[in-house]
C-alpha cells in the first residue's frame, strides 16, 4: 500500500508543470510549448518504466489545453484534477501499485486538462457567459424601447380617445351656439320675407333686420316729451312726439313709437312683446333704418341681447346665454355672412372659446382650455366633400402662450383620425419628436434630440 501511494505521489509532482499549463490556459489563446523532459524523481528501480510512460502522456496531454473548450477556470480544473487522480489510483490498483500510479496520472492529466471526470456521469462544467458590458446594455436598452413602445401604444390609445371625445365636444358647442343665436332671431313684427328664410336656413348668413309692421297712425295716442341727453345713447336732449298703443287697453301699452318732433325721422321704438305689461324690446332707428336692437329674454328689465344692422343686415350680436346680466356671447358679421364668434364659457368675463370663418366655413377655433386667460390651442379646419373636418391642431402644454405640440389630421371616408405629431419638449422652438401614425396608430416615431433617448 505504501507502495502505491509513493508512485502516485510521484506521477502528482510529475503532472505539476502540466497542471500549470492548463490552470493558465482559457481558450484559444497560444499555449507554451511541453515543459523540458526531466526524469523524475525515482522511488525505486522497479516502478521506472510506469513512470516513463506517465511522463509521456503528461507531455502528450499537455497540449489538449488548446482544444479545451472556454469558460473552464482554475477552481474546476483543479478539482476535477484530484478527482480523476483518485479513480484513477482505484481503477489501476487492480493491475498493482504500477498500476495504480499509472492509472492515477492518466486520470489525473485528463481530468485536469479538459475539466471532465471520466466515468463521473456528469457533464463538463458549462462555459462561462462572457458577452462583454457593451453587449448586454445594448440588451437591456432594446428592452427598455420595448417597454417604452408598448407604454406609448398605450398612450397613443387613450390620445385617440381624447380627441374623439373633443371632437365631439367642440360639435356640441358649436352645435348649441348655432341654436342660440338663432333663438330670439326671429322679430314677431313681421312676416319673414325671401332674405329672411335664406338667413334662418343657412344660420352662418347674415339676418336681416326685422321689418317694422305698417299700422295705421289713428290708433295710436299722441304724446309730446322731452328725453334727457344721454337717456338714449349718445343723443342730446330731444323733444319727441311719442305715439302709444294700448291694444288690449290693460294701461300698459304694447308698442311706443317716438318721432323727432321737429323733422318727423323716425326714432325709436319700444315693445311688450309678450303682454306682459313690461317693456321688453328697444329699436334705434337711424334715417328710419333699424340700426340697434336690445331685448329681455328673461323679463327682469334689463337686456339680454343686444343686435347692432347696417344696410339691412345684422353685423353683431351680444348674447347673455345664461341670462345672468353679462353677456357671455358675440357674433360678428361682414357683408351677408357671419366671420366671427367669441364666447365666455365660465363667465369670469374673459373670452376662452373663438371660433373663426371664412365664406361661412368653419376655419379656426381657438381656445383657453384651463381657463387661466391665455389661449393654449389652436384647431384648422378644411372642407372634405360637405363636411368640416379638423385638419391640424396646436397644443401650448407648457402654458408659455406658444404651440409646442402640432398634430396633423387625415379625412379617409368620412372619418378623421391623427396622421403625424410634432413636439417641441424643451421649447426652443425647434420640433424634438415626430410620431407617424397610420389609421390612427402609431408605426414610427423618429427623435432628433438625442438627450430625449430613451423617453
Amino acid at each position: 500500500m505504501k507502495r502505491v501511494l509513493t508512485l502516485v505521489l510521484v506521477v502528482a509532482l510529475a503532472a505539476l508543470p502540466v497542471l500549470s499549463g492548463c490552470a493558465t490556459g482559457s481558450g484559444p489563446a497560444d499555449v507554451p510549448g511541453p515543459v523540458a523532459d526531466e526524469p523524475a524523481p525515482r522511488a525505486d528501480a522497479d516502478p521506472s518504466a510506469g513512470v516513463e510512460e506517465a511522463e509521456a502522456d503528461a507531455r502528450t496531454a499537455d497540449r489538449e489545453p488548446r482544444d479545451a473548450p472556454p469558460g473552464i477556470d482554475v477552481v474546476d480544473r483543479a478539482q476535477s484534477a484530484v478527482e480523476g487522480m483518485l479513480l484513477g489510483a482505484v481503477i489501476g490498483a487492480q493491475a498493482g501499485p504500477i498500476g495504480a500510479a499509472v492509472g492515477a496520472g492518466t486520470l489525473m492529466l485528463y481530468a485536469a486538462a479538459t475539466g471532465h471526470v471520466p466515468l463521473s456521469g456528469g457533464a463538463a462544467p458549462a462555459p462561462r457567459d462572457r458577452r462583454d458590458d457593451e453587449e448586454i446594455r445594448e440588451e437591456e436598452l432594446e428592452e427598455e424601447l420595448d417597454r417604452e413602445l408598448g407604454r406609448e401604444l398605450e398612450r397613443s390609445d387613450a390620445l385617440e380617445r381624447q380627441i374623439e371625445a373633443e371632437l365631439e365636444r367642440q360639435e356640441a358647442l358649436l352645435d348649441q351656439m348655432a341654436s342660440e343665436r338663432e333663438a330670439g332671431m326671429r322679430s314677431p313684427d313681421a312676416p319673414a320675407d325671401d332674405r329672411d328664410l335664406a338667413s334662418r336656413a343657412d344660420p352662418r348668413s347674415a339676418p336681416a333686420a326685422p321689418k317694422d309692421r305698417a299700422l295705421p297712425l289713428a290708433i295710436f295716442e299722441k304724446e309730446e316729451r322731452s328725453i334727457e341727453a344721454g337717456a338714449w345713447g349718445d343723443h342730446p336732449d330731444l323733444l319727441v312726439i311719442a305715439r302709444s298703443l294700448d291694444a288690449d287697453e290693460d294701461g300698459n301699452p304694447e308698442q311706443i313709437r317716438y318721432f323727432d318732433a321737429q323733422t318727423g325721422a323716425f326714432l325709436r321704438k319700444e315693445q311688450d312683446r309678450d303682454y306682459d305689461g313690461q317693456l321688453d324690446a328697444w329699436n334705434t332707428y337711424d334715417e328710419g333704418e333699424l340700426v340697434r336692437r336690445e331685448l329681455d329674454e328673461d323679463g327682469d328689465g334689463r337686456p339680454d341681447a343686444v343686435e347692432k344692422y347696417a344696410a339691412g343686415l345684422m353685423t353683431s350680436r351680444e348674447v347673455d346665454r345664461n341670462l345672468d346680466g353679462t353677456r357671455d356671447a358675440f357674433y360678428t358679421y361682414e357683408g351677408d355672412s357671419l366671420t366671427l364668434q367669441q364666447h365666455d364659457s365660465d363667465d369670469d368675463g374673459s373670452i376662452d372659446l373663438v371660433v373663426r370663418f371664412e365664406n361661412r366655413v368653419r376655419a379656426r377655433l381657438d381656445e383657453d382650455r384651463d381657463r387661466d386667460g391665455r389661449f393654449d390651442q389652436w384647431t384648422q379646419y378644411l372642407v372634405v366633400g360637405d363636411d368640416e373636418v379638423v385638419s391640424r391642431v396646436e397644443r401650448d402644454s407648457s402654458g408659455d402662450g406658444k404651440p409646442d405640440v402640432f398634430e396633423t389630421y387625415e379625412t379617409v371616408d368620412r372619418e378623421t383620425l391623427l396622421a403625424k405629431r410634432e413636439e417641441d419638449k424643451n421649447g426652443d422652438g425647434t420640433i424634438d419628436i415626430t410620431s407617424i401614425y397610420r389609421a390612427g396608430k402609431l408605426v414610427r416615431r423618429e427623435i432628433n434630440d438625442p438627450d430625449l433617448v430613451p423617453l
